[in-house]
């Protein structure tokens, strides 16, 4: 490849704020409550903080980690402390401390950058941290316990170490690292996922476009920032020059009322979110004057709350991904002639994961031996990709990242069919499914199902032992609130709408254990399990 200046110029997402700010240095850039800062404010900000890392130090390829909620400070990360040279680590604000303290010692983090609320946390392992050198102190007038600083600078005091003229990013190669995003650690020790700075930029691209974004759109900050960089939307945002609005801690009413307040057009988040959101009683006061595009993953969401958002006037953009794809890999693209159909169907239509992102080229469903399996939509197999937004690889683990890239393909673990369209709809990751007489049963098939029932909220089904199948169905249900229903009476709807080997054998009611991000944690539920027949 020629790297001439005249042809070429490495893709860096940094380069994002470069152009927004000259282009409208006085359009609101980040909104906060009742503060609000221009592009040209924001600039200098990120600027100030990249001067005043390698002011204190910094060296290039430093880890520089940041566990704080969806404030002004964490967007100022994704820009400054690349462009200091640093590789920015997000944290789960959900982790305990040992979590916490694994993640600091395994990406070997020079310097931490902690809310006030969340301090306590590293102070508790603070004496366990190998390779920290400083912790900086985020004081936010919100948080719980704003006042009570823990040992160490103040993040206002350490920009003030810094200058606002603006920092020379010294970037030799696009592929360099500008991220390292842990995953939820479901299945053992959490695992560094490697971002570069080719990958941010071209998937933030990708998902400005996918979802229709331009500088007239304002982005609600629903999705926690720390996943997957909030899903390189952190960069996208900035590259159409929109507005982000941040928000502290997810609730309905405060969601409802920003919605209107501000017009958003944009937010993203799991189908929890959805259903909270759906489902609040204060949804009964939205009034949209303006169109309001949500983009949701982390589960399949049901046909049933596609069609209650969109009932809403909330047009639902449903996409699939992981970690190790920088977020979003696919998005189910809307096909013209179905704007005609029943909005019963344009929601099952839309549940489905689709086809890659433009950016992102390639991905199969394969079996055992990598062959694709039939357009029949029945018949299984992994969902593998690759392409510009796959991860570089494990921050050092050589043998985890060699496995996932086995056959020359990312490994998902998710298990999906494909439809004579082209379009793939996941039935399980390889996990969940469950193997009862030999027979496959989707846990996803019977979750659908059970979100039809008026009484119910959530659900999430496991595989429980059974002495003559091997495995059966068990579902935990979490009932609306004020709503009743027997767990007769969710067997009976189940009877009733499922083949009788896929009806689940077991019902409990119970609030379902989630991740930061939404997602139900099936493995607590099994633990349960395990524990109650052992």
């Amino acid at each position: 490849m020629s790297t001439n200046p005249v042809n070429y110029h490495h893709l860096t997402p940094l380069s994002f704020l470069a152009r927004t700010t000259q282009v409208f240095p006085d359009k609101e850039a980040l909104v906060y409550r009742e503060q609000r800062w221009t592009y040209a404010q924001f600039a200098a900000r990120v600027n100030q903080l990249a001067s005043a890392l390698q002011k204190w130090g910094l060296q290039k390829g430093d880890r520089v980690a940041f566990l704080c909620p969806n404030i002004p400070p964490m967007s100022e990360a994704h820009f400054g402390v690349p462009l200091a040279g640093g590789v920015l680590v997000a944290i789960n604000i959900r982790l305990a401390a040992q979590d916490i303290r694994y993640i600091l010692n395994d990406a070997g983090v020079s310097i931490v950058f902690v809310d006030t609320e969340l301090a306590p946390l590293v102070a508790e392992v603070r004496s366990q941290l190998t390779t920290v050198k400083e912790v900086v102190n985020i004081v936010d007038p919100f948080a719980v316990n704003a006042e009570e600083i823990q040992s160490g600078l103040e993040y206002e005091s350490f920009l003030a170490t810094g200058t606002t003229a603006s920092v020379e990013l010294d970037l030799v190669d696009e592929n360099e690292l500008i991220s390292i995003n842990y995953t939820s650690g479901t299945s053992g020790k959490p695992k560094g996922v490697m971002y570069t700075h080719r990958g941010a930029y071209l998937n933030a691209l990708g998902e400005a476009l996918e979802v229709g974004m331009d500088s007239r759109n304002v982005y609600l900050w629903t999705l926690p920032m720390f996943h997957c960089n909030g899903w390189c939307f952190t960069w996208g945002v900035v590259a159409v020059g929109g507005t982000q609005v941040f928000l502290r801690k997810f609730f309905p009413k405060t969601v409802i009322s920003l919605l209107m307040q501000e017009k958003v057009t944009h937010f993203c988040g799991s189908p929890t979110i959805l259903i909270m959101l759906v489902n609040d009683p204060g949804i009964k006061k939205l009034e949209l004057t303006q169109s309001l595009t949500v983009t949701t993953a982390g589960a399949p969401p049901s046909p049933t709350i596609i069609q209650a958002s969109e009932e809403l006037g909330i047009e639902i953009i449903h996409v699939y991904g992981l970690t190790e794809t920088y977020g979003p890999h696919s998005i189910c693209e809307w096909q013209q002639p179905w704007d005609n159909l029943p909005i019963a169907e344009r929601a099952r239509l839309k549940a489905r994961q689709g086809v890659p992102y433009i950016h992102a080229t390639e991905m199969r469903v394969v079996d055992e031996q990598m062959q694709d399996v039939p357009r029949d939509g029945e018949t299984l197999g992994e969902v593998v990709m690759r392409g510009n937004n796959v991860m570089k690889g494990y921050f050092n683990d050589p043998e985890a990242t060699e496995n996932a890239f086995r056959g020359g393909w990312f490994h998902s673990g998710d298990l999906a069919a494909v439809y004579p369209d082209g379009y793939i709809e996941l039935r399980d990751r390889a996990k969940d499914i469950i193997i009862s007489s030999g027979v496959n049963i989707s846990t996803i098939e019977i979750e659908r199902l059970i979100y039809q029932h008026p009484a119910v909220l959530e659900v999430a089904v496991i595989a429980i032992p059974d002495a003559k199948r091997g495995e059966v169905p068990k579902a935990f249900v979490t009932l609306k609130p004020d709503a009743q229903a027997t767990e007769d009476e969710i067997s009976s709807f189940c009877r009733q709408n499922l083949a009788q080997f896929k009806c689940p054998r077991a019902i409990e009611f119970r609030d379902l254990p989630k991740t930061a991000t939404g997602k139900v944690q099936k493995y607590l539920l099994r633990e349960q399990e395990s524990q109650s027949v052992s």
